[in-house]
């Protein structure tokens, strides 16, 4: 086999396993794919400048034990933070990238999803639903962008403001 059919069966092979391995969203979607997995955690901490370790369920404990203000009530840049539950144990956090009304918001997060895939997307943008009976964002819905609807409802603690 000469020299420029092996590069071009590489690279052949190369682009099915990138479409392989890159989840299925709708054209448009405000993604930006990334070559290895971005956990929630440093991403918020990066993005929002909010310095706290550990999974992302102790995020609201840990942040009033280091005098961050702590709120339900969204602002640009606050992180929002997800409770653990047997899908997520080690719960989830997002910062918050948009005010649209008491109601609906948007986030700028990763590591959002229900395949490895999506380990390797940083989603901006993505709205977020408060379905609490008391509009105090203890219950949220994320967007859905293969089905076009929000998901499945979360417990949520709060925002912590940087």
């Amino acid at each position: 086999m000469n020299t420029s059919r092996v590069i071009l069966c590489a690279l052949f092979l190369l682009t099915l396993a990138a479409c392989a391995s890159s989840p299925s969203l709708p054209p448009g979607s405000p993604v930006q794919y990334v070559s290895s997995p971005v956990q929630c955690v440093p991403y918020a901490r990066q993005v929002s400048g909010v310095q706290l370790y550990g999974d992302a369920y102790t995020w609201w404990n840990s942040a009033r034990a280091h005098n961050y203000q702590c709120s339900q009530v969204p602002r640009v840049g606050a992180v929002l933070v997800l409770a653990r539950t047997s899908q997520m144990s080690e719960g989830h956090v997002a910062t918050v990238s948009g005010i649209t009304n008491s109601r609906h918001i948007t986030v700028n997060h990763s590591n959002w999803g229900d395949n490895r895939g999506r380990r390797k997307v940083i989603y901006y943008a993505m709205p977020v639903e408060d379905v609490s009976a008391k509009n105090d964002w203890t219950r949220v819905k994320f967007w859905n962008y293969e089905k076009n609807v929000y998901g499945f409802p979360y417990a949520a603690k709060g925002f912590i403001y940087p």
